[in-house]
């Protein structure tokens, strides 16, 4: 199998310098500002065709995960979606690593806001560190696959006692080429209001980052939380992969 089919890299390159070039030039003001105003932001261009092509093909290869799920099994939706196991490809390894930092300041912002005195480390590994003392030691980066009329429910990520408040899904196939339908869908729940609910049509290699949990909102007494929920919309045709980053290990 070549080092792109396992998810890594052409010969002669380095994920990690690329994808670290690729995360430090996306408009981290901008995508700060995104996500305080609509629970989301866009990263675009973070995964190359050829890197999107052959994350998919690593589906098929059951030696690279830990865990299968067939989401009808469990009336979590329609699709099959698979953790990996360590060690993560390469690619995967880098969008974590370094997606993690100008999150963790975002996340330590609302901390404050909530009024929680606890901090998330600024580097991933002391995070991770706090995870395997929780005893969450098992990987959650996954891989999704939805075919015709697949879809995943509304839902949040959250594996244990130790949880980081922001994750990242990357769109791994084409909207209009390889899938019809599927948007990503996020519903926020405000206190006393109805729920507010946004359809999301992501680009290949395009990410988006969202709260897996809640995420602080002015109101006249201070900042309360809003709770948000994740899933996505009926495929109407062909068939959608995508990644899935979650930074917090599981028990």
């Amino acid at each position: 199998m070549s080092a792109s089919a396992r998810g890594g890299a052409k010969s002669g390159t380095r994920p990690d310098a690329g994808i670290a070039k690729r995360v430090a030039d996306c408009d981290w003001t901008r995508i700060e500002a995104d996500i305080d105003e609509c629970g989301h932001a866009r990263l675009p261009r973070l995964l190359a065709a050829a890197e999107c092509r052959a994350m998919v093909e690593v589906f098929d290869d059951e030696s690279r995960f830990r865990s299968f799920v067939d989401m009808e099994r469990y009336r979590f939706g329609r699709g099959n979606y698979r953790y990996f196991g360590n060690p993560l490809p390469p690619v995967v390894r880098a969008l974590r690593r370094h997606l993690y930092p100008p999150l963790a300041a975002i996340a330590n912002r609302w901390q404050q806001q909530l009024g929680i005195e606890s901090r998330y480390p600024a580097r991933l590994a002391p995070f991770l560190s706090q995870c395997r003392d929780a005893g969450q030691t098992r990987p959650t980066p996954l891989l999704l696959r939805y075919e015709r009329d697949g879809y995943n429910c509304l839902h949040q990520d959250r594996y244990g006692a130790v949880a980081f408040p922001l994750q990242v899904v990357v769109a791994l196939s084409r909207p209009g080429k390889d899938f019809e339908g599927g948007e990503f869908l996020l519903t926020e729940q405000r206190p006393r209001m109805q729920s507010r609910g946004e359809a999301i049509a992501l680009q290949r290699g395009e990410g988006l980052v969202f709260p897996n949990q809640h995420r602080p909102v002015r109101g006249a007494r201070g900042y309360y939380r809003a709770v948000m929920r994740h899933g996505l919309s009926r495929l109407h045709e062909g068939e959608r992969y995508a990644l899935g980053i979650i930074f917090h290990d599981a028990e």
